[in-house]
């Protein structure tokens, strides 16, 4: 892409200083009143800092919320602020302010929040991820910001990752699409529109994959497996336009991504062709020194970075990398031409956001900020993302006119709802900012009336507090709704070393079990928390995966049967903490040699979901048993609601590569569509696949369709194809 006229003009009259400004971003905490990380409550800019970073640093770019969410009025007064003292530079370069929208614009107080990546991802609904992306583009816009750090393209391969919640799930066609889908959302057809903002890529590439399952720790992985799995959805996006990406903190096999030349320069830019802003993530050039130890001093990790192809630095909270990069442009030591190229990239993007014309809109430019309609989406999308994992007995939908126990540390919880950057970075203020929004017990209490809802939370997270009164109370009652799992985290703060629920959310259930009334269990979470040992004693299961503020009135939706279930799992749960695969496994782990247990034996699988309808699938059919490289497969199936009820399913196509040169896996998922059927309802699904989309990388690391017999499954059915030479 090249740089306009206008670019290349102010390039030209930018000083060394100004341009390593431009390349330069700190977080809000530099110009506001109280030190870094203590700032002061409300929030406010200190002149002073203010004049010092954007007019002696001449800082280009601003990310960050400070201590929590702002009400859309208060960003547009904190916006303005910068962007006028921007104005009154030499240059009158605008600043490009960032920021965390993840789930809706979740650091703007009032603001329409949806359900985190993962459960999204359980709709594969990619036309409603893009409505979402789309309102999120339009609150974060009406904010004054015009850039988010979304959407994550890591996969989510690795059960105990405390960030796994934010992935799309473990597999690439499936965070392939979501992700196109956001971005689309996102940006638009042309991100200067008002109501659209620049994407953001996270995190290129591979973080999610550490051994350990903890943030931010080593990741090793063949070159093959990084470009099959990990580079493939951010070589999409890519191709699709998005305009920035943000890079993995972490290494892989000893190299951290940040110094990486293969990986920001051979690769991003030489092989996939991205043309926009690399960025890094928090602190990650001085990590280089501090955490990763490559770098034996700062102004050396800041070297490495730049010369490996970091475009900005999110510093985020001091001047000492634009004093390091100043040094080393006069000592010769990096080129000034080298920082031509990223300043170039920068001032591109910040004029195809149009901000050189108009840094931000009035408000009353978004008469839709927080509308009723978005609320409805946004119900819809929880709706869909509610998993029913089991339902022995058609034990759901409950009856409503039965008095209900609803126990359990999740009950009554929007922190378990949102999970983390939600009005904070550990989202653990939700239930003051959302106290609007009903919580699962409240929705409840809402659906059927107060006088057949009792509660009593029996522990909290990892506590205790009245196990013999939600006993005594479960005695008093028809049926019981235990509500368990995770409070909010994200990162670091939600390392753990045992998936396992913690020991009193198990005594709460062994003590409720004991009663013998019915239990219907909600699992309100993040990632697998396993369930092994209750699983067996509970008749009817519901997966919660951060569903939004919408959530606990989604769950009552689907609990009493106003809504029926269609999510599916895009991940495989776990039944055992040292059976960590995913579906895509190899053949070898499904052995099972003289009498042994079979190594792949998860708790639910990968797609799985139930419905409280029935589907069945007829007459798959192939257009040919035969296939050149470069042929696409028509694929038909018939897919009938036989059960009583209006029901939306995903028609799930998966492919079996049975013989290659690599071992294959035993199955990929290539293709999906979400339908909807009334009760009778047939309907000829038609599917288009290319030839190509079955490639792998080769030994050589080059993608390869080979010749040769293919399986080709939707549901119970299959079809056998080749592929030619």
């Amino acid at each position: 892409m090249k740089a306009s006229s206008f670019v290349e003009t102010l390039l030209s009259k930018m000083t060394l200083e100004e341009k390593v400004g431009q390349m330069t971003q700190l977080s809000i905490d530099t110009i506001c009143f109280g030190e870094p990380y203590q700032l002061s409550d409300p929030l406010q800019i200190d002149p002073a800092k203010l004049d010092y970073v954007v007019k002696e640093l001449k800082v280009g770019s601003i990310l960050n919320v400070g201590i929590y969410a702002h009400p859309v009025e208060r960003w547009q007064e904190l916006i303005g602020a910068i962007q006028e003292a921007a104005a009154h530079t030499q240059l009158s370069v605008p600043i490009l302010y960032g920021v965390d929208s993840i789930h809706g614009a979740n650091y703007t107080q009032g603001s329409t929040l949806f359900p985190q990546q993962l459960g999204l991802a359980a709709t594969y609904n990619t036309d409603l991820a893009e409505q979402l992306a789309a309102v999120s583009a339009y609150e974060t816009r009406a904010s004054g910001i015009p850039w988010t750090f979304s959407p994550v393209l890591d996969l989510g391969r690795q059960a105990l990752w405390p960030r796994l919640w934010e992935t799309f799930g473990e597999d690439v066609h499936l965070t392939t699409q979501m992700g196109l889908a956001m971005v689309k959302g996102y940006e638009g057809e042309d991100i200067a529109h008002p109501h659209r903002v620049a994407s953001c890529l996270k995190h290129y590439a591979g973080y999610g994959f550490s051994w350990t399952g903890h943030d931010r720790t080593p990741v090793y992985l063949g070159e093959r497996q990084l470009r099959e799995y990990h580079l493939a959805p951010f070589a999409a996006a890519i191709k699709a336009g998005a305009a920035t990406i943000m890079i993995n903190s972490g290494e892989i096999n000893g190299i951290p991504v940040h110094a990486s030349r293969q990986m920001l320069t051979d690769i991003l830019r030489d092989e996939m062709g991205f043309e926009g802003i690399a960025v890094t993530d928090w602190e990650d050039i001085r990590y280089l020194h501090t955490r990763h130890r490559v770098a034996d001093n700062h102004k050396e990790a800041v070297r490495m970075a730049i010369e490996a192809g970091v475009d900005m630095s999110m510093v985020p909270m001091d001047a000492t990398f634009t004093t390091h990069l100043i040094e080393l442009v006069k000592e010769g030591t990096i080129s000034e031409e080298r920082l031509d190229v990223s300043v170039r990239r920068i001032l591109r993007l910040k004029e195809r956001l149009g901000l050189f014309e108009k840094t931000h809109q009035p408000l009353e430019s978004f008469p839709e900020f927080a509308a009723q309609k978005s609320a409805e989406l946004s119900r819809q999308a929880a709706r869909e993302s509610l998993i029913l994992l089991k339902n022995e007995g058609g034990q759901l939908p409950l009856d409503a006119s039965k008095t209900v126990l609803v126990c359990g540390p999740t009950a009554d919880s929007m922190v378990s709802l949102n999970g983390g950057w939600s009005y904070t970075w550990q989202g653990e203020r939700s239930d003051e900012f959302a106290e609007a929004h009903n919580s699962i017990l409240q929705a409840v209490v809402e659906r059927i009336g107060a006088d057949k809802v009792r509660y009593v939370r029996g522990c909290s997270h990892d506590e205790i507090i009245d196990l013999e009164e939600a006993q005594q109370a479960a005695e008093e009652v028809d049926q019981i709704i235990l509500c368990l799992g995770e409070q909010s985290y994200t990162e670091f703060f939600g390392n753990l070393n045992d998936l396992y629920l913690p020991d009193a959310q198990m005594l709460l259930t062994d003590a409720l079990l004991s009663t013998g009334k019915p239990i219907t269990l909600v699992l309100a979470e993040g990632r697998p928390r396993l369930i092994r040992e209750i699983e067996p004693s509970i008749p009817s299961i519901l997966l919660s995966l951060y569903p939004g503020n919408e959530g606990g009135n989604a769950i009552a939706d689907v609990l009493y049967g106003d809504t029926n279930p269609s999510g599916k799992l895009p991940i495989t749960y776990p039944r055992f903490p040292n059976a960590l695969h995913t579906y895509d496994h190899k053949y070898s782990e499904l052995q099972s040699i003289q009498g042994a247990p079979r190594i792949y034996a998860p708790q639910f699988e990968f797609g799985h979901g139930l419905s409280y309808t029935q589907f069945s699938y007829h007459s798959l059919a192939l257009d040919k048993s035969q296939y050149a490289q470069t042929d696409r497969i028509h694929i038909k199936v018939d897919v009938e609601n036989s059960g009583p009820r209006k029901g939306q399913e995903v028609v799930q196509v998966f492919v079996s590569d049975l013989y290659a040169s690599i071992t294959p896996p035993v199955r990929r998922l290539r293709a999906f569509s979400k339908i909807t059927l009334e009760p009778g309802e047939r309907q000829t699904i038609e599917i288009e696949l290319a030839v190509s989309e079955l490639a792998f990388v080769d030994l050589q690391n080059q993608w390869r369709v080979e010749a040769g017999d293919f399986t080709l499954r939707v549901a119970n059915l299959e079809a056998a194809f080749k592929v030619t030479d």
